[in-house]
């Protein structure tokens, strides 16, 4: 290359892009080649993602199943996952499942009667006798101070907390009571835990039923077809049903 062409090339103005002009400043910077490739390769990008979005679509086989589906449902074009379902415990599930509202009901009777015979043995003596009595005597001014319960009750002055099995003086000199040594008060006291370790046990399971048959019947409605929707007031637990409010029909 020759020195005048060095020296011209030399001297030669690099080239600028032109700026906004004053009168369109308020529409910001003027975009420039670079700004332009950028925002055209992005917008060629993302249409070459649809293409192949839209080919993989009508590929699809419709009859395909994977199990993403039962954790998720489409809603408004969006696809939702679905929330765990706390309302039932494993063993409702299985109970539901496996059994009828009938049976359900029948073992709900049978835990209710079983628990009846269980407190009419134990009478609740325990519980009865832990609360405090409210029996209220009228007696009159200057007699407070030589007031005696037990003799007004005509009973033991031991016996006075008792709210049941309270016998009288005269009853006591009747009854004539075994000799009881410590070995027979020990195994007594065992079979009274147990009888109420199994009263307790009972009657969860009868709240467990009861529960159990609820949902069942709720379930029952839900699926007749002469109800309209009903509106979810309260979502089910484990240890308490749903509740639904159903529209009114009237009666032909």
């Amino acid at each position: 290359m020759s020195s005048w062409k060095k020296a011209s090339k030399a001297n030669q103005k690099t080239h600028r892009e032109r700026h906004q002009p004053a009168s369109r400043k308020h529409l910001g910077l003027l975009e420039k080649k670079e700004d332009y490739k950028k925002r055209a390769n992005d917008y060629h990008k993302k249409g070459e993602t649809l293409k192949l979005i839209r080919k993989r679509a009508l590929d699809k086989n419709p009859d395909e199943f994977y199990y993403h589906m039962i954790n998720s449902r489409m809603k408004n074009g969006v696809h939702h996952e679905l929330a765990k379902d706390d309302e039932h415990s494993k063993e409702q599930i299985q109970l539901m499942q496996s059994q009828d509202i009938k049976y359900v009901n029948m073992k709900r009777i049978m835990e209710s009667r079983s628990i009846q015979r269980l407190q009419s043995e134990l009478h609740m003596s325990d519980v009865a006798d832990s609360t405090p009595n409210t029996h209220i005597f009228f007696v009159d001014e200057g007699e407070e101070k030589d007031f005696d319960i037990a003799k007004r009750l005509d009973t033991h002055p031991a016996l006075i907390n008792r709210k049941s099995n309270r016998p009288r003086m005269s009853d006591l000199h009747k009854l004539k009571l075994p000799v009881v040594d410590e070995k027979t008060l020990e195994s007594a006291k065992k079979a009274k835990e147990a009888t109420y370790k199994e009263l307790s046990k009972r009657i969860e399971r009868e709240k467990f039923l009861t529960v159990t048959q609820q949902k069942m019947e709720i379930k029952r409605h839900l699926q007749d077809a002469k109800y309209l929707k009903p509106k979810k007031i309260h979502k089910g637990t484990a240890v308490s049903a749903p509740v639904y409010e159903f529209q009114y029909n009237r009666k032909k």
